[in-house]
C-alpha cells in the first residue's frame, strides 16, 4: 500500500469539521463546520471552499432528490437551498431537552435521513451521559424514533445488501450492527461488530465501500480504520497528520478518493504549532478501492 497518499485540500482550521459528503453534480465535497455553526463546500475544480453561516450548530448535510440539501441544525432537521443562502425548518426533536443538539446524520439506501442527537459538550467528549436518541425523518416528513440513552450519537451506514445498519455511539467505543428492514425503515437485534482499541481512540464517522467493508475515524487517534464487518477483523490503518480526525466518505470522478474532516477544538497553542492543519479537509487517493455514492433524502 505504499502508493498511499494523504493531502489537505482545505486548511480552513475548521473547530469541529464532520460529515464530508460527495456532491457530484457540483465535482465538490460538502461537509459541516459544528461549532463554527457553518455549512462548507469544497470544490475539487476551483480548489476553493464557500461557506454558509447557520444559527445554531450546524452537524450534518445530505443531498436532496429535489435539489439543494438537508441539514441537522440544533435540535431541528432543516431545508438547505444554497445559491439563496435559505434555511428552512421541518421539524423538531428532544424539545424537552434544550442542552441537546443533533450530531452525525445520512440518507438511508431508501431515501430516509438517519440522524442522533447527544448532550451539548462541556469539552470535547465530555458531557451528560445517556440524553441522545437516533432518529429518521421520512419522505413525508415525518419522524421515527428509534431509541433513546444514545451518549454521542454518531457515524452510520448500511451494508451492500441494506440488510444490515451499522452505528456507533462514540462513547461505547464499539461499531454495532442491527438488523435492517429496508420497507419499513425499523431496525433491530443490536450486536457489536468491533471494539476499539485503546490506541485507536474515539469511533466516529464512517462510510462503507463496493467491498462492504467499513472506513471508520478514530477522534484523537489520529487514523481512519478499515474493518471487514463479517469478521469483526481491523484489516488496514490509515495514519493522518493530525489526532482529531472525525469522518470519511469517498468521492471524486469514479468515488475511489476518500475525504477526511478533522477538528481543533480543545487544542491548545502548542498542540495546534505541532499540528498546523487540525481541522482541515484531507483527500487520500491510491487506496485501491472505491466508495458508494451517497443516497438522495427522498422528501
Amino acid at each position: 500500500m505504499s502508493s498511499v497518499k494523504v493531502e489537505c485540500v482545505a486548511n480552513e482550521g475548521y473547530r469541529i469539521g464532520e460529515s464530508p459528503v460527495w456532491d457530484e453534480k457540483e465535482s465538490a465535497l460538502l461537509c459541516v463546520d459544528i461549532t463554527g455553526r457553518k455549512v462548507c463546500r469544497w470544490s475539487s475544480v476551483t480548489k476553493q471552499v464557500q461557506a454558509i453561516a447557520v444559527d445554531a450548530p450546524v452537524s450534518s448535510v445530505a443531498l436532496r432528490k429535489s435539489g439543494d440539501y438537508v441539514i441537522t441544525l440544533g435540535t431541528r432537521f432543516a431545508a438547505l437551498k444554497w445559491k439563496e443562502q435559505l434555511v428552512t425548518t421541518i421539524t423538531h426533536v428532544d424539545k424537552d431537552k434544550p442542552n441537546n443538539r443533533f450530531n452525525d446524520g445520512k440518507v438511508d439506501p431508501a431515501g430516509r435521513y438517519f440522524a442522533g442527537t447527544m448532550a451539548e459538550e462541556i469539552r470535547p467528549a465530555v458531557l451528560e451521559r445517556h440524553q441522545g436518541s437516533l432518529y429518521t425523518l421520512c419522505s413525508d416528513l415525518s419522524v421515527v424514533k428509534h431509541f433513546d440513552q444514545v451518549d454521542i450519537s454518531n457515524g452510520l451506514d448500511w451494508s451492500l445488501d441494506h440488510k444490515t445498519f451499522f452505528y456507533i455511539d462514540s462513547l461505547s467505543y464499539s461499531v454495532d450492527a442491527f438488523d435492517y428492514d429496508l420497507q419499513t425503515g425499523k431496525i433491530g437485534n443490536r450486536r457489536s461488530m468491533y471494539r476499539l482499541e485503546k490506541e485507536e481512540s474515539i469511533p466516529d464517522g464512517m462510510c462503507i465501500d463496493t467491498e462492504g467493508k467499513l472506513w471508520v475515524a478514530c477522534y484523537d487517534g489520529g487514523r481512519v480504520i478499515r474493518l471487514d464487518p463479517e469478521t469483526g477483523k481491523r484489516l488496514q490503518t490509515l495514519k493522518l497528520p493530525v489526532d482529531k480526525t472525525t469522518s470519511c466518505c469517498f468521492g471524486g470522478k469514479d468515488y475511489s478518493e476518500m475525504y477526511v474532516t478533522s477538528a481543533s477544538d480543545g487544542m491548545d497553542k502548542e498542540w495546534l504549532s505541532r499540528q498546523p492543519q487540525a481541522g482541515g479537509i484531507f483527500k487520500i487517493t491510491g487506496l485501491g478501492v472505491k466508495g458508494v455514492p451517497p443516497y438522495l433524502f427522498a422528501g
